[in-house]
């Protein structure tokens, strides 16, 4: 039977910070009036990511491990979200920088008739625990503008990996994605805005990470591919 939600965890060398957030995750979940499953994609690791999820599988219901061969964290969201069978299907951070209990938010805007909601530390009621620094938001705050300038308008935050889209949507945009690393965030929500599917911004509790693995280059990385995906929409690339 096709579950209701398919939650996919991109990972790369998490085995330190993923038992946390698998246990979190399986608390909220096993208390759910939905039925649900739970895919950690492996993005090559060389830690013993694969191994820790073997062993939550004996504990956590209706968990999964696949593999993605290809580096990136766009290509193993990729691959979890097209390899699931939810209804929904939601993609969160290994770090569990924005827990599973945000999702009950989004469930409403779905029964209204939306197709993708996301995530944003950058509406009003979102909260940042704590608060990011100052060279974080301001770099934040110029990227947000350069992509609502050329693709985007109206979404103040693309990077938040805390993102849902039904069954059809995802079916529809993810075989698109050409996009393997951090710009396929922008990449995703362009080409659902140009299907004509309808997105929601929603505000979530995020907690900061201080280890985190996105560095300082990945946000000029971001920006670059901006610039790719406005030139291939433009171009037809995607052949939409």
């Amino acid at each position: 039977m096709k579950p209701y939600l398919s939650v996919i965890i991109p990972a790369y060398n998490e085995a330190k910070r993923l038992p946390l957030t698998l246990i979190d995750i399986g608390k909220h979940l096993s208390k759910a009036e939905f039925s649900y499953e739970i895919i950690v994609v492996d993005n090559n690791s060389t830690d013993a990511t694969s191994e820790i999820v073997k062993r939550f599988s004996h504990l956590i219901n209706n968990l999964k491990l696949i593999r993605c061969n290809v580096p990136g964290k766009g290509a193993a969201v990729q691959k979890g979200i097209l390899e699931a069978g939810g209804k929904i299907r939601l993609f969160m951070d290994a770090d569990n920088s924005t827990s599973i209990d945000q999702f009950g938010k989004m469930i409403p805007y779905f029964s209204e008739g939306y197709d993708v909601v996301i995530g944003s530390r950058d509406v009003s009621g979102s909260q940042l625990i704590p608060p990011q620094p100052w060279y974080r938001r301001i770099s934040g705050n110029v990227g947000n503008l350069i992509i609502q300038a050329l693709l985007l308008p109206g979404l103040w935050d693309t990077q938040c990996g805390f993102k849902a889209f039904t069954e059809k949507s995802a079916l529809r945009i993810f075989p698109l994605i050409k996009i393997g690393k951090w710009g396929f965030d922008v990449e995703v929500l362009s080409l659902a805005k140009t299907t004509g599917f309808k997105i929601k911004e929603i505000p979530v509790v995020w907690v900061n990470n201080p280890f985190s693995h996105v560095k300082a280059s990945a946000y000029l990385q971001v920006l670059w591919e901006v610039f790719k995906i406005r030139y291939w929409l433009t171009m037809n690339k995607y052949k939409l």
